[in-house]
């Protein structure tokens, strides 16, 4: 039997808290979420902006929950034969058990930022890691003030190899996750104009996302891009950080670590690269040259956390793309397949332009085409409709045969498309669904994406609906 993620002792310790009721059991897990609850884990009542946990802390405890850690000044609205730890705040409580967590490990620790490419990035890191040791990472994108701090309260004791994605829409959020997470080595993928409406320049967000350095451990080191526009300065912040160790990766061959040779094709890629001077080849599972590019600081990070370099390189091709996130999918129709790019979880400039990318990279049999659905991006600003026209440079660039457009700021992009580009604009994404569902045709590849609120997620689904996927593309 395996030892329980806390004893009972320890996490009331940690909390800060006391017991009520028949509080007697060890804890084999962390939720904040009654209905995914499964039996002996702790439940962690937390306000959030629309839900509060204390409103389901008895479904909580009805799921089994060993206890619930709930706040001092609910507990009179609660069942009174409940097991408790009660706390003045339970949201400071897990940070309490984050930096507990922290501290009784002897794991080596990665902490991933950027505008684009954390989740991945992170995916790719979870996977690289797991053949050298016990590896504990974030689920989904866990990156937030209590998504890094629940993350940090379900590591357990004997991991060897913990990953962490850390984000932020504002200035000082990454500073005090960082610093209970404590990494060995910070990466950061890239900085881009996202979340323009919180900053006033790129360069502001390059210093907000520059904070992930002032949690480094003593001897920790930065992994930079050297192809971004932002790394002279993210270097001098680093400096400035006292961190005296840092990595480049990316395209330029004066990087550190950079492809030597790269081959694409429909489900991946096969690269040749050299890691801090150690050649290596190696495959991704998952189509894209950002993933390229991102698996550079993926196998930085492996050797600088002292992980078999050889076996992490194997490992990177049994990546796939997430739903949501450049998940390939083959459609059957009457007369052949549509290859389906679904990248509606989110999308900024950049990811827009490595989107695209990926569609112009995808081979298609002709009379097939490449078409492009593209739904706003949120969180920019004044510059919202400047940032959705430059698009036309990387369509162009792509290739892309046909653009349909939903959402106001995407109608700046519109009125500078060829008109042989146009297919269809409408305001709503839901308007789309029709002509795009009557559109397709044998050999297309379809790529949709958009920012979560512009909700191009339904379209996938639609597409799905009306011609039932056969099996994932990737998995051929």
């Amino acid at each position: 039997m395996s030892d329980p993620l806390w004893t009972l002792d320890a996490f009331v310790e940690a909390a800060g808290g006391s017991t009520r009721g028949d509080a007697g059991a060890d804890i084999t897990g962390i939720s904040i979420d009654s209905r995914t609850l499964e039996p002996g884990e702790a439940f962690v009542a937390i306000r959030g902006d629309r839900l509060d946990g204390h409103d389901y802390v008895a479904a909580a405890l009805e799921a089994g929950a060993s206890v619930a850690l709930v706040a001092e000044d609910r507990l009179a609205e609660l069942p009174e034969d409940g097991r408790y730890v009660v706390v003045a705040d339970p949201m400071e409580a897990l940070r309490g058990l984050a930096v507990a967590a922290r501290a009784r490990t002897g794991a080596r620790i990665v902490a991933v930022t950027g505008s684009v490419g954390k989740t991945g990035t992170k995916e790719a890191l979870r996977l690289a890691l797991a053949p050298s040791g016990k590896v504990h990472a974030s689920v989904a994108s866990f990156n937030n003030h209590w998504g890094v701090p629940l993350t940090l309260a379900r590591m357990p004791a004997d991991t060897e190899y913990g990953v962490f994605e850390v984000g932020m829409n504002h200035a000082g959020e990454i500073t005090p996750l960082v610093r209970m997470v404590r990494p060995h080595a910070a990466v950061i993928t890239t900085v881009q104009p996202v979340h323009l409406e919180f900053f006033d320049s790129v360069e502001k967000i390059a210093q907000a996302k520059a904070e992930i350095f002032e949690g480094l451990e003593p001897g920790g080191v930065a992994i930079l891009n050297r192809d971004n526009r932002q790394y002279d300065l993210l270097k001098f912040l680093a400096a400035t950080a006292g961190v005296s160790t840092i990595r480049t990766f990316g395209e330029d061959q004066a990087a550190d670590s950079h492809v030597q040779k790269l081959a694409s094709y429909p489900a991946g890629s096969s690269v040749d690269a050299s890691i801090l001077g150690n050649e290596i080849t190696f495959k991704i599972g998952a189509p894209g040259r950002h993933l390229v590019k991102n698996s550079l600081a993926v196998l930085t990070a492996v050797v600088e956390l002292g992980a078999d370099l050889a076996r992490a390189g194997l490992a990177l091709d049994t990546m796939r793309a997430p739903k949501g996130r450049g998940e390939v999918t083959r459609l059957p129709l009457p007369d052949g397949d549509v290859v389906l790019i679904d990248e509606s979880y989110n999308a900024n400039p950049a990811s827009m332009r490595a989107a695209l990318a990926v569609l112009g990279e995808a081979p298609v049999t002709r009379p097939g085409r490449q078409i492009a659905v593209l739904g706003d991006m949120r969180e920019l600003g004044s510059d919202a409709d400047r940032l959705h026209a430059e698009l036309l440079l990387p369509i162009a660039e792509a290739g892309i045969d046909t653009v349909y457009c939903a959402g106001p700021h995407m109608h700046a992009l519109w009125q500078d498309l060829p008109h042989d580009l146009r297919a269809h604009y409408c305001e709503d994404a839901k308007d789309l669904q029709e002509v795009l569902l009557n559109d397709v045709r044998a050999g297309d590849v379809v790529m949709i994406k958009g920012s979560l609120g512009t909700r191009m997620g339904p379209l996938v689904e639609a597409l799905k609906k009306e011609y039932p996927p056969a099996d994932d593309i990737a998995a051929e």
